[in-house]
């Protein structure tokens, strides 16, 4: 199959060494999964908008399948070293905590290139640095994850290819190019472009980097998870596409807790997908493995197979998952750049909008990107319309304040009386003037009104 035309170089322009060994996956072996899982607080996913009770038995069901003793891939030892490895390199991104939702936001669209993947693609690269690895490396990505793995390449010196579907926002387009990575257009959607990234990788001996299913990339980005713990929240929401965030995010909450604080050991990790589009909801339930996913406004979780690593690690930890309709992401979206002056793709509107039906006294929403197109974001502000928000409620210590304050006491007047004592009580008086004075003033102001009424009268 003669592949697309692409942007900027081909891939013969990086040749292989000689030496150089052929590998198309990351072959590390891949663990089976665990026998048992956690106990669970009740799901609230299935049907969008509605609630499945049965996800916690379901995803234990599917972990029963596997070898209880079999290790993860990834442990919080390797989430530590990518934090010591990033640190020299990325900045600690903000929390935010956005008051008409209720909830904290975990504002990785202020990260490098805009979006958490550039953790996950520059630890892998420095790890493979460490290892001697320094093949050139090709992935496949919607964008995100192309963007992190240029901007990670042009700080390494590293050659980097990126294979994109057709279709991809031009503002990733750009911005993969403008790193200086080759960028390969191909397919009509990420899993296409996947298997004709493997297909080069095996061809020209390059290293492929998974955007979700590689070990490097699932510590990386469990360094968000990292910076989420010293929040010491109870609710953690994350959007689900190949699970690769979601996975790094648990692992490292998870054994946080396990290690931390009190407050922090009931933290419960909620994932987050749109309807059609949930192909880890649908494996965890014991489901066929792959669909064809609906188009979404959250491209960057378009994904048709679930990772096999990230499945793994999410049948032990994932406490929830919630199936958001398209049309709540929409709106989500735009509250989030309305209200809270955020810009964030649809991926990245995606746990805030799942957090509208999980409870939490203290809730954090990754916001996982913010590289949407400006003509997609024009047509959002223009054709949605969300709904008013609801007043605020009263705090509880203000109401409390407020009962405790007894009121003055008012004498039983009659009505007249008690109108001219108001209007003398809002009235400021001068205590110092006599009272003779006072009254001398009024009677001659009294005898001129009624000289004046019978000058009148004779007239």
């Amino acid at each position: 199959m003669e592949p697309d035309v692409g942007v900027a170089l081909s891939h013969e322009a990086y040749a292989p060494d000689a030496e150089t060994p052929v590998r198309a996956e990351a072959e590390r072996p891949r663990p089976r999964a665990a026998t048992s899982a956690r106990p669970r607080a009740s799901a609230r996913g299935g049907e969008a908008g509605g609630v499945d009770s049965g996800f916690a038995a379901a995803i234990a069901a599917f972990a029963a399948h596997g070898d209880a003793d079999a290790p993860l891939a990834v442990g919080a030892g390797d989430i530590l070293a990518a934090q010591a490895r990033l640190r020299r390199f990325l900045p600690v991104t903000p929390l935010h905590y956005a008051e008409r939702f209720g909830c904290w936001l975990k504002l990785e669209n202020l990260q490098r290139t805009g979006s958490y993947k550039v953790r996950g693609a520059l630890n892998a690269l420095l790890a493979a640095q460490e290892r001697g690895d320094r093949r050139p490396v090709i992935a496949a990505s919607a964008g995100n994850h192309a963007q992190g793995l240029a901007w990670a390449a042009y700080r390494l010196n590293v050659p980097a290819i990126a294979v994109m579907p057709h279709g991809a926002p031009q503002t990733k387009i750009a911005g993969v190019a403008h790193w200086g990575a080759t960028v390969r257009l191909h397919g009509s959607t990420f899993d296409e472009a996947r298997a004709f990234a493997m297909e080069l990788a095996e061809r020209n001996g390059y290293r492929f980097l998974s955007a979700f299913d590689d070990p490097d990339v699932i510590a990386g980005q469990g360094t968000v998870g990292m910076e989420i713990a010293s929040l010491a929240p109870d609710v953690v929401l994350v959007p689900i596409g190949g699970g690769g965030l979601a996975a790094g995010v648990a692992l490292a909450l998870k054994s946080a807790c396990l290690s931390g604080t009190q407050a922090c050991r009931r933290v419960r990790i909620v994932g987050a997908q749109v309807e059609h589009v949930d192909a880890m909801h649908r494996v965890l339930r014991g489901e066929a493995d792959g669909i064809d996913p609906a188009a979404t406004l959250a491209d960057g979780v378009r994904v048709k197979q679930a990772g096999l690593l990230t499945r793994d690690v999410l049948s032990r930890l994932l406490d929830d998952l919630v199936i958001v309709r398209e049309a709540e992401l929409r709106e989500t979206l735009v509250r989030l750049a309305l209200e809270e002056h955020v810009i964030a793709e649809g991926a990245g509107a995606l746990a805030l909008a799942a957090g509208r039906r999980v409870a939490g006294k203290r809730k954090c929403a990754v916001v996982s990107g913010g590289n949407i197109d400006a003509t997609v974001l024009a047509g959002l502000l223009s054709d949605i319309r969300p709904r008013a928000p609801r007043k605020p409620r009263r705090r509880g210590q203000d109401t409390a304040s407020a009962s405790m304050t007894p009121a003055a006491p008012v004498a039983a007047l009659p009505e007249t009386s008690a109108r001219t004592s108001a209007r003398t009580a809002s009235t400021p008086t001068c205590t110092s003037v006599p009272t003779s004075l006072t009254a001398s003033a009024t009677a001659s102001r009294v005898a001129v009104a009624v000289g004046g009424a019978k000058e009148t009268r004779s007239r």
